[in-house]
């Protein structure tokens, strides 16, 4: 059935499209925390206006978490094709039959209106995750086949008729991923994919154990999710939403993590055209990875602390922390800091350089308030010799001029002064000084004699 041009058609297709592209490009707000702008604005930004300066920041922090050899690296970047494990010629062929009459949704390449289609099977599926067996049970082959046929069409369709069971649906979504061309992972990330499984905690002595180091995971899958084309992105990211909200139902329609990683991982992440056998033991590593991104799929589609930061402070063009105050709310921040000085590179590994931009002016604010003091101290002595002797010493102290990158705004502001006692004098005590030693002066020339005779 072929959608007509009607007026009442558009606006259908309008709502649908429309809703579909709200629930892609939105993350969902946290109930404590108001929505005020794109977190990820500059990251995308970036990825849209400098592709390949976006694609160059992300490659090298993958390459910082996972060990890519120069193979495997060149089929992540695209540089050469990619090698998946061989499959028999019989399935081929057989496959390649099977897609043969394929509509704008079955069988076609990932777009966004083949998106917009099967997003009406997931709005419907995440409103009836009680259903016991839900994605394992098949559904009935003649409703298939006619939802398969409204959805090829581009038909709007209402599930909440009855017309349809839930089972249904969730056939044909794991048959339309399974129909793609390519997997919904892509043939690129393939390898990767196997050694993000692999990270694992290292014991005290620097020796690798078999814990899996959950973090270090998320942040590679956070950084090769950014990496997808978007299309893959955007229907990942609904599919295992639906998934996860599956799982938490668990109690109910008897799917855990691990068994909806199952059901999809075969659709999803293996190579196209190929059988259990062709997987090379692998097959548990991928169940496993699936699961992974189903129990953490909230964590997943945000980009890392660090990469955020990099991005904006490319696009603000700031060269330094403007204040102190900035650097402190800079350090406050998860994931590492990331100064404008280390722009032109966006490894994580610069983090250093603002913790020790940050150690060095705290030091020196504090080396300031301790001579403060001591001079006041000294100040403050009863008149004798030792005191004249302890100012002469803060006033005859040389300093090291300091260099034209550490100086603060007022220290180039005086670089030539190489007295400590000048240097307090301006910065610390000022004319408060200069007055006081008038005074010290007058007192000293009143009891010379009875000073000289003690």
């Amino acid at each position: 059935m072929a959608a007509e041009s009607d007026p009442q058609t558009n606006h259908k297709l309008e709502r649908r499209g429309t809703k579909c592209s709200v629930f892609i490009s939105q993350e969902k707000p946290s109930a404590s925390q108001p929505v005020i702008f794109n977190p990820d604005f500059f990251v995308e930004r970036l990825r849209h206006e400098h592709p390949q300066a976006f694609t160059d920041m992300v490659l090298s922090n993958i390459t910082r978490l996972i060990d890519l050899p120069g193979d495997e690296f060149a089929q992540l970047t695209g540089e050469s094709e990619a090698r998946v494990p061989p499959s028999s010629g019989f399935l081929r062929s057989f496959n390649f039959l099977k897609r043969k009459d394929k509509g704008v949704v079955f069988g076609a390449p990932l777009t966004e209106e083949g998106i917009a289609q099967i997003y009406q099977l997931i709005e419907y599926l995440s409103k009836n995750l009680h259903v016991e067996g839900l994605f394992r049970v098949p559904g009935h082959s003649l409703r298939q086949a006619a939802l398969r046929e409204m959805l090829n069409a581009g038909a709007d369709i209402d599930l909440e008729t009855g017309d349809f069971h839930p089972n249904d649906a969730a056939t044909l979504l794991k048959a339309y991923l399974g129909e793609l061309p390519e997997p919904l992972l892509t043939h690129r990330h393939y390898h990767a994919h196997l050694k993000i499984g692999e990270l694992t905690r290292f014991d005290d002595k620097g020796d690798k154990t078999d814990v899996p180091d959950k973090e270090r995971q998320i942040e590679a899958f956070q950084l090769l999710f950014m990496l997808l084309p978007p299309a893959n992105r955007s229907l990942l990211k609904l599919l295992l939403d639906l998934l996860y909200h599956t799982a938490r139902n668990q109690h109910v329609n008897k799917m855990s993590a691990i068994n909806l990683a199952t059901m999809f991982a075969p659709h999803i992440i293996w190579p196209k055209n190929v059988m259990a056998s062709d997987l090379q033991g692998n097959i548990e590593k991928l169940n496993n990875g699936i699961a992974f991104l189903i129990r953490h799929s909230q964590k997943l589609f945000k980009a890392p602390a660090y990469i955020k930061e990099y991005t904006r402070l490319y696009f603000t063009g700031s060269k330094t922390l403007q204040s102190q105050d900035d650097l402190t709310l800079c350090s406050g921040t998860s994931g590492g800091q990331m100064s404008a000085a280390t722009a032109a590179s966006p490894s994580p590994s610069v983090r250093t350089i603002v913790g020790a931009a940050s150690s060095a002016s705290e030091t020196q604010s504090y080396t300031e308030s301790a001579l403060r003091e001591l001079y006041q101290q000294v100040n403050n002595m009863p008149e004798s010799a030792k005191k004249k002797k302890l100012i002469r010493q803060f006033e005859k102290q040389t300093l090291q001029t300091p260099s034209a990158d550490t100086r603060t705004p007022f220290s180039r502001k005086h670089w030539r002064s190489r007295s400590l006692g000048g240097m307090i004098k301006r910065k610390v005590l000022g004319s408060q000084v200069l007055t006081e030693k008038e005074n010290n002066r007058l007192q000293t020339t009143s009891a010379s004699s009875s000073s000289h005779g003690q």
